[in-house]
C-alpha cells in the first residue's frame, strides 16, 4: 500500500474527489481527510487518530524495545543460579510477549499526543484553509489514481507518495 497526498482548496473540491474515488472503486476507509479545526466537513472522511498523531510508529517502537527488553531481563534471569524452576525457554518467551505489550501500551500513549511528523509540511498549508487528503491505495493503483484526481481536479495540488504505510493503522 502506498499514500498518496493531495491539497485541496475547499470542502465541495474535496467531495467531488472523494466521489470519483468512490466510483474508481477506492474504498471509503481508504480515504483521509484533514482539515482545520472547525471547518464542517460534511459527509467526508475525516482522518483519524492513526493518521493525524505519531500512534502506529509509536507503537511499533515500543513493541521492539519492549521485546527486546523483555527478552534480556528473561536471559538475566535464567543466568542467575536457583532463579529459573521452571523451564529457560518459558521465561525468557512471557518476559519477551510482556515487555513489548507494556513497550507497546506505553508507547502508544505517548504516541496518541504527539502529532503526525509527515503532516507538518502540510501544517501551514491546512491553517490557511486548504483541505490534506490522504488516499490509500495498493501500489499498482498509484499511477492510476493519481492521474484520475490531476485530470480532474487542475486545482488539486498533488503533494507527493508515502514509500509505504503501516499494515495495521
Amino acid at each position: 500500500m502506498r499514500r498518496l497526498y493531495f491539497l485541496v482548496p475547499d470542502v465541495p473540491t474535496a467531495s467531488a474527489v472523494v466521489d470519483e474515488l468512490l466510483l474508481a472503486r477506492v474504498p471509503e476507509k481508504s480515504i483521509h481527510v484533514v482539515a482545520r479545526e472547525g471547518t464542517p466537513l460534511g459527509n467526508l472522511p475525516e482522518a483519524g487518530l492513526a493518521e493525524k498523531s505519531d500512534l502506529i510508529p509509536a507503537l511499533e517502537r515500543g513493541l521492539g524495545l519492549g521485546g527486546v527488553t523483555g527478552t534480556l531481563a528473561g536471559l538475566v534471569v535464567i543466568a542467575v543460579p536457583g532463579a529459573a524452576v521452571v523451564s529457560a525457554g518459558a521465561i525468557v518467551l512471557s518476559l519477551a510477549v510482556a515487555g513489548g505489550a507494556v513497550g507497546a501500551w506505553v508507547s502508544s500513549m505517548i504516541g496518541v499526543s504527539v502529532d503526525s511528523p509527515r503532516l507538518r509540511p502540510y501544517e501551514q498549508a491546512i491553517e490557511q484553509g486548504k483541505l490534506l487528503m490522504m488516499i490509500d491505495v495498493p501500489t499498482q493503483r498509484v499511477e492510476e489514481i493519481d492521474q484520475l484526481v490531476r485530470r480532474q481536479h487542475p486545482e488539486a495540488e498533488p503533494e507527493g507518495v508515502d514509500p509505504d504505510i503501516p499494515a495495521f493503522p
